[in-house]
C-alpha cells in the first residue's frame, strides 16, 4: 500500500511538474516574441533620415503623430519598419464588426461557428492589407513634403521611394499581425493586445526620465513632479478598482428528484462586468481618429494645401473641443457597441431556461433578458463615463498644464488591462494544472478493491 501511494503521489508530481513545464514554454515564447517586436522597431525604412524624424517628433510631441509614436512603441519617431504597428489590423477589427452587425451574408457567416470565424478572420486580413497599403501611401507622401532643421526627411524623394515604402510598412503590419495571433495560440495573453502593451511600456520610462531632468533643469517644479506622479498612481489604483467592479446577479437552480435522490437546488450568480468592452473601446476610439487626422495632417504639411485640410488638422489636435468631444462619442459608441457584441442578454436568458435557472423575482424568458439588458445597459453607462474620464485626463493635462510627455489615461488603462487579463490567463492555466491533477488523482484511486490505478 505504502509503494502503491508512493507510486501516485510521484505520478501526480510528474503531471504537474509537466503541465507547469508547459507553461514556462509559452510564457518564455511570448517574451521571445516580444523581444523580436522590440528588435524590430529599431529596423529603419529605406531613404528616411531618421534625425529629421526625430527632430520633427520632438516638434510635434502632443500632437497625433506624438499619440501614434506612443502606439508604436517609438517606431513612427525612428520610422522603422513597424512604424503602421498593428493599428490597420485594429482599424480592420472595427469595420469588420461593425459590418458583421449591418451586413446580412456577414450577420450569417458569424452565427456559423468556428468556420464563419475563420472566414470573418480571412476578411479582416485582406482589409487589413487595404488599409495599411492606404496609410503607408499617406505616409510615403507626407514623408517627401517633411522639413526638420537638419533638411528634408527624405533622401531621395520619387516613385521608387514610395514603392518601397509602402511595402516595407505594410510588411511590417502582416508581420505583426501573424505574430500577435502566434503569442495569441502558443503564448500566454492576447497577442495584439501585449504588442500594444509592450511598445507603450517602451516608451514610459524614458518619458519619465525626461519629466525629472526637466525638474531637475528647473523647467518643472518639483511640486508639480510629485502632483503628477501622485494623480498618475491615483489613476493606476482608480483604473484597477474599475475593472475589477462587477454586478453579481443572482441565479437559482430548482431542486429535482430522480429516483430517490435529489438534485438541483443551487445558488449561484451571473457576474457583469462594469466595463464590459474592456480596454477596446479607447483604443478603437484613437484607431479611428488617426485615420482622418493622420491624412489632413500629411495634407496639410504641403504649402500647396487647400486651406479647410489646414483646419481640420488644427481641429483634430489635442485639448481642441472636436478632437475631444469626438474621442468621448467614440468612446461611448465603442463601449455600448463591443458590449453588445461580447453579451447577448436573450442568449443568455435562454440558456438559463434551457437549465432550469432563473433570477429570483424575474419570469424566465424575455423578462429575464430584459431585465439582464437593463442592468448592462445602466452598468455600460457608468463603464462609459469612467473610460471617458481615465481617456480625457492626458489631454487636460497637455492643454492646460504643458505636460511635456503624453501622459496616457488610454496608455494607462491599456497597460493595467492587459497586465490583469494576462495575470489572470496565467492563473486560469495554473488551477487547470490542479483540475487536472485531483481528476487524475480520483482516477487513479478508483479501482477495485481500493488499489490505485495507473493509467
Amino acid at each position: 500500500m505504502a509503494s502503491a501511494a508512493e507510486q501516485l503521489a510521484a505520478n501526480l508530481n510528474l503531471g504537474v511538474l509537466s503541465k507547469a513545464t508547459e507553461l514556462k514554454k509559452r510564457i518564455w515564447f511570448t517574451l521571445a516574441a516580444l523581444i523580436v517586436y522590440r528588435i524590430g522597431t529599431y529596423v529603419p525604412v529605406p531613404g528616411v533620415d531618421a534625425a529629421v524624424m526625430a527632430d520633427i517628433l520632438r516638434q510635434h510631441g502632443g500632437s497625433i503623430l506624438g499619440m501614434f509614436d506612443m502606439f508604436t512603441g517609438g517606431a513612427l519617431g525612428r520610422m522603422t519598419v513597424f512604424a503602421l504597428n498593428i493599428m490597420p489590423y485594429i482599424s480592420a477589427s472595427i469595420i469588420i464588426q461593425l459590418m458583421s452587425a449591418a451586413v446580412p451574408t456577414l450577420e450569417a457567416l458569424k452565427k456559423e461557428g468556428e468556420s464563419g470565424r475563420k472566414k470573418l478572420n480571412q476578411y479582416t486580413r485582406y482589409l487589413t492589407v487595404l488599409i495599411a497599403v492606404f496609410q503607408a501611401y499617406g505616409i510615403a507622401v507626407g514623408l517627401e513634403q517633411m522639413q526638420g532643421s537638419f533638411g528634408p526627411a527624405v533622401y531621395d524623394a520619387g516613385l521608387f521611394f514610395r514603392l518601397s515604402c509602402v511595402v516595407t510598412l505594410v510588411g511590417g503590419t502582416m508581420f505583426l499581425m501573424w505574430l500577435g495571433e502566434q503569442i495569441t495560440a502558443r503564448g500566454v495573453g492576447n497577442g495584439i493586445s501585449l504588442i500594444i502593451f509592450a511598445g507603450i511600456v517602451a516608451n514610459l520610462p524614458s518619458a519619465l526620465v525626461a519629466t525629472l531632468e526637466l525638474g531637475r533643469t528647473g523647467a518643472l517644479s518639483p511640486v508639480f513632479i510629485i502632483a503628477f506622479l501622485l494623480i498618475a498612481l491615483a489613476v493606476i489604483a482608480f483604473v484597477v478598482f474599475m475593472e475589477r467592479a462587477q454586478r453579481r446577479i443572482p441565479i437559482q437552480y430548482p431542486k429535482r428528484q430522480v429516483g430517490n435522490r435529489m438534485f438541483g437546488g443551487e445558488n449561484t450568480h451571473l457576474p457583469l462586468k462594469l466595463n464590459t468592452a474592456g480596454v477596446i473601446p479607447p483604443i478603437f476610439a484613437s484607431s479611428l481618429l488617426l485615420l482622418p487626422a493622420t491624412f489632413a495632417g500629411f495634407a496639410a504639411a504641403d504649402p500647396t494645401a487647400d486651406s479647410w485640410l489646414l483646419r481640420v488638422a488644427n481641429a483634430l489636435a489635442h485639448g481642441q473641443p472636436l478632437y475631444m468631444a469626438l474621442y468621448v462619442a467614440l468612446i461611448v459608441f465603442f463601449a455600448f457597441f463591443y458590449t453588445a457584441v461580447v453579451f447577448n442578454p436573450t442568449e443568455t436568458a435562454d440558456n438559463l431556461k434551457k437549465h432550469g435557472g432563473f433570477v429570483p423575482g424575474i419570469r424566465p424568458g424575455q423578462a429575464t433578458a430584459d431585465y439582464l439588458d437593463r442592468v448592462l445597459t445602466r452598468l455600460t453607462g457608468v463603464g462609459a463615463i469612467y473610460l471617458c474620464i481615465v481617456c480625457l485626463l492626458p489631454e487636460i493635462l497637455i492643454s492646460q498644464y504643458g505636460v511635456p510627455f503624453y501622459f496616457g489615461g488610454t496608455s494607462l488603462l491599456i497597460i493595467v488591462s492587459v497586465t490583469m487579463d494576462t495575470v489572470a490567463q496565467v492563473q486560469s492555466h495554473l488551477f487547470a494544472h490542479q483540475y487536472e491533477g485531483l481528476i487524475r488523482k480520483a482516477r487513479m484511486g478508483g479501482g477495485r478493491g481500493g488499489t490505485p490505478r495507473i493509467r
